[in-house]
């Protein structure tokens, strides 16, 4: 099941995309995808209604994030060994734990803002989850229970900001519009496997990431047992979980994003985005 949002930004839908690609409004049955709506009978509620019998979304409508009223976006750094490498840094001997600001959220297709200031604008296409239920010392092997389901998320940073000012990571990844989400969630029990995801990102057409969930270092059962050792996980939190290799501070020499520039980003069976680069 793709559960998704749609309106203008503030004033979003709850939505289910239906097989033939149609968006069904699903105002009548939630009030919003929240995390109550993301409760393990909630979702079966969902899932057990034919969305012939819903209305049709607007044409064109706008997609916003698939998920509203969230209380943290937790992320994780240098998950990929072959981008703490490309990163001139080691593999953590346990995850990298940072956080973004809830008010950096925007939409799929949202444009992203170049801050005032900024010199070193980056993209990361990463592999985000949904918490669906409250976890807290959740063991290891009932951790998948507490998955409401995927979404893609391009941490968008400014390395500047990020690790060349005092302090800690969070101020170069909150910027308004560093977290498009989207454009759904998927359900958990349709993604067979979240380590076995190919995931890519585009810069202005030229291809810059390519890789696969496979390689992560901390995977998603995991990363759900360890974060709930040091926090509670309500529903509706978004856990986002590293990047693969391509991003503009890796290369050499580096290159970086300015106004006008173009991601298109994709991780497979939760569609793509597309954003453009605009002022602030």
């Amino acid at each position: 099941m793709k559960l998704l949002r749609f309106g203008e930004k503030g004033a979003e839908r709850p939505g289910l995309l239906a097989a033939d690609g149609s968006i069904r409004d699903l105002g009548g049955v939630v009030d919003d995808v929240t995390g109550a709506a993301l409760a393990p009978e909630m979702l079966a509620k969902i899932a057990a209604l034919d969305p012939a019998s819903l209305p049709v979304a607007p044409a064109g409508a706008r997609i916003g994030a698939p998920v509203a009223g969230v209380g943290k976006i937790i992320a994780i750094g240098l998950n990929y060994a072959d981008h703490a490498e490309e990163a001139g840094m080691q593999v953590p001997p346990e995850p990298v734990v940072f956080m973004k600001a809830v008010s950096a959220i925007s939409g799929p297709d949202d444009p992203v803002e170049l801050p005032r200031g900024a010199e070193k604008l980056d993209w990361e296409v990463e592999l985000a989850f949904v918490i669906g239920t409250r976890a807290k010392y959740v063991p290891l092997e009932a951790a998948m229970d507490h998955v409401a389901g995927y979404m893609i998320c391009n941490d968008v940073s400014e390395r500047a900001f990020q690790a060349e000012r005092a302090g800690q990571w969070t101020k170069g990844k909150s910027h308004d519009t560093f977290a498009p989400l989207g454009p759904w969630l998927v359900t958990r029990d349709e993604v067979a496997d979240p380590q076995a995801l190919g995931l890519w990102l585009e810069v202005n057409g030229a291809r810059m990431q390519t890789g696969t969930t496979a390689t992560m270092v901390y995977g998603v059962a995991f990363l759900v047992h360890y974060l709930s050792q040091f926090m509670t996980l309500e529903p509706g939190d978004i856990v986002t979980t590293g990047t693969p290799p391509g991003v503009g501070m890796g290369m050499k020499p580096p290159r970086f994003l300015r106004a006008g520039d173009v991601m298109v980003l994709g991780i497979e069976g939760l569609g793509q985005q597309r954003q453009v680069v605009v002022p602030a």
